[in-house]
């Protein structure tokens, strides 16, 4: 396989989206980029500071230290995993955290933000050589992407999913939290006005409902050779 491909993998939230993203590029030997780090780095940084209180957003804050906010990923030397760094910070963890998880839909709707990650994932993959994934690669990121897929699953199926990893890291948190997160999430991404979630007319969809992350990889790995 040629190495400057790009490859568009976009979906729902909790679709495993992201593991399985990793696992292909490193399969093919590509650079992954996970276009949703970024926005939950975003909206950390929100966070750090103040710019969020009580679930509202001091948009035009956030908008004007936008420039100062650096996003990269690199090896995380303990974990030998690719991290999500915000101004030369991993926060691999705490970008992961409910708290953001409940926020990360609406930071993302902010058009300023959406075209400051876009221009970000442009630059990044503008080589070629990467899998990205996210919820509009594409369609708005990178609409002539060579390859596109999208992965969907049931909202109870991914509520399950979320709710085992925290069980698994030791937070305590409801299932009824979780699934009430996961359709919420839904509702902002694919409503949203500016650069909504959606399947782009020419990506082949992959309901994983019934896969597991291995299973979802073999689909998505044999559906890229067909294509490549």
């Amino acid at each position: 396989m040629k190495g400057d491909l790009i490859i568009a993998i976009d979906g729902f939230s909790s679709t495993g989206k992201s593991s399985m993203s990793k696992i292909i590029a490193k399969n093919l030997n590509y650079t992954h980029i996970d276009s949703g780090a970024m926005y939950r780095a975003v909206t950390l940084y929100a966070f750090q500071k103040g710019f969020i209180n009580n679930k509202k957003i001091d948009v035009n804050s956030l908008i004007d230290h936008l420039i100062d906010i650096k996003i990269s990923f690199k090896k995380n030397d303990q974990t030998l995993k690719n991290h999500t760094y915000l101004n030369g910070i991993d926060v691999e963890q705490e970008i992961r955290s409910m708290e953001i998880s409940n926020m990360v839909s609406p930071i993302s709707e902010i058009p300023a933000v959406r075209d400051y990650c876009v221009h970000l994932q442009q630059e990044m993959g503008k080589n070629g050589g990467i899998v990205m994934d996210g919820r509009d690669i594409g369609t708005t990121v990178f609409p002539n992407a060579d390859i596109k897929i999208f992965i969907t699953a049931s909202p109870e199926i991914r509520a399950k999913r979320r709710f085992l990893e925290y069980q698994q890291q030791g937070k305590k948190i409801s299932m009824y939290e979780v699934l009430k997160n996961v359709k919420e999430r839904d509702y902002i991404d694919s409503n949203r006005d500016y650069s909504p979630l959606r399947k782009a007319d020419d990506a082949i969809e992959v309901d994983n409902s019934e896969l597991n992350l291995d299973q979802t990889v073999d689909k998505v790995m044999s559906l890229i050779k067909e294509l490549k």
